[in-house]
Order: structure tokens, then sequence, then C-alpha cells
């Protein structure tokens, strides 16, 4: 990759799990609690559901448009799921990371790989998992948005996006959404803390700051 984010003030949040498991319950609930989070809304050409608004779910484009766009380097990541292209443009991410923001992403575990290899640092990944396979299959039918063979091709990918849980920094389980909840927060809350400290520049200003204020203070 050509963008240099060695010197980014927010972080990227990665988080990844089959369909049904909550991932997208959860990723919206964080942007609405955290007033420093975004979340990165990928570019897909699927068909757009009804209840899904373009800019807001995905923006929806062709084939044709999605291809220039790989070919031109305009996406962080992309993938093939379920038969349709799936990817996230660069431009709008790179943005809020140097403003301060921390850029939530709903990508697969695909995606995750891409978004790791070309982006070591400040990266956190987290990996959602259903209690038990029939709560996920119930899940998946009670969203009454899939035909049967769907939900059959989503119950076959969820058993090989499962198979890379342990490709993430951190699994939850999602058992019960609002302790699921709690517990992602605070992984966040944690890994920011952990990056702040890492950032020995910022640091050291701020503890050279201190020393002279209080050197002032001695000498009165």
């Amino acid at each position: 990759m050509d963008i240099n984010l060695t010197s980014q003030k927010g972080i990227m949040i990665i988080i990844s799990s089959p369909s049904g498991a909550g991932k997208t319950t959860l990723t919206r609930k964080l942007v609405s609690d955290l007033k420093s989070a975004v979340l990165s809304v990928s570019v897909t050409t699927r068909k757009k559901r009804d209840n899904e608004e373009e800019g807001l779910h995905y923006f929806f484009i062709n084939e044709e448009v999605f291809d220039q766009m790989v070919e031109d380097g305009d996406l962080l990541e992309y993938a093939n799921v379920f038969g349709f292209n799936y990817g996230t443009p660069k431009e709008r991410v790179i943005e809020n990371i140097q403003i301060g923001k921390d850029v939530i992403f709903d990508i697969d575990w695909q995606g995750a790989a891409q978004l790791k290899n070309n982006y070591k640092n400040n990266i956190v990944s987290i990996f959602i998992l259903p209690p038990t396979a029939t709560e996920l299959m119930s899940r998946l039918i009670k969203r009454d948005q899939d035909s049967i063979d769907t939900i059959k091709n989503r119950l076959n990918a969820a058993y090989d996006e499962i198979k890379h849980w342990n490709e993430y920094d951190y699994v939850i389980i999602n058992d019960d959404l609002d302790e699921a909840y709690s517990e992602l927060k605070s992984v966040i809350t944690s890994e920011k803390m952990k990056m702040s400290k890492a950032n020995t520049t910022n640091i050291s200003k701020h503890v050279d700051q201190l020393l002279e204020e209080l050197s002032d203070r001695l000498k009165d």
C-alpha cells in the first residue's frame, strides 16, 4: 500500500462474524455510543434490499465500477461473498483516521486478513461467535430476509468463516447482546489505552510539559 498510516490518530476496529451472529447490531450500537467512532461503509455489487439505504448500509455499484476501483487502488480491501463483490473505499477511511476518528469495519475474514497484512499498526480485530448452531439458524430465519436456499448458503459460509476465529485478537460469544456489547466496548477501550501508551512521542512531549510546569511551581 502507498498510504502511510504511521502518524494516524484514530484506530481501525475490525469486527467479523458469520451472518446471524450479531455483528451488524453490535457495530451500529458502537457507532451510536462512541463519539470518536465512525462506521466504514462498503461498496457492493449486490442489489439493494428494501430496508437498506444508499450510503448508510452500503454504496451499491455495478461490476464495472467495482473493477475500476480495484484497478485504481481505491479499495483498502475487497472480497467476493455469496457471488457478489464487497470492498472498503480507501479515501474516507484515511481521512477519518487522520482527524482522530476510530473506524469500525464490518467485514468478513478475507477483508480482515487483507487489512491486517497491509496495515499492521493500530488495528484491533474482534470475532463474534453465536452461542450455538441452532441459535444461529434461528436468528437467520427470524430475520425473514432470505429464502431457505440462501439461509443454507449462509450456514455453509458460517462453517468456513468460523474456522478463522483464531486469526483475530479477541473472540466474543454473543449469547446475550448486552453482555457481548459490554465485552466489545471493554476490548476497544483497553486497546485504545494500550495504543495511546505505545505512542511514546506524544507521551514524551506530555511528560516534558508536566516536568516543566512542576519545575516552575517548585521555584516559587
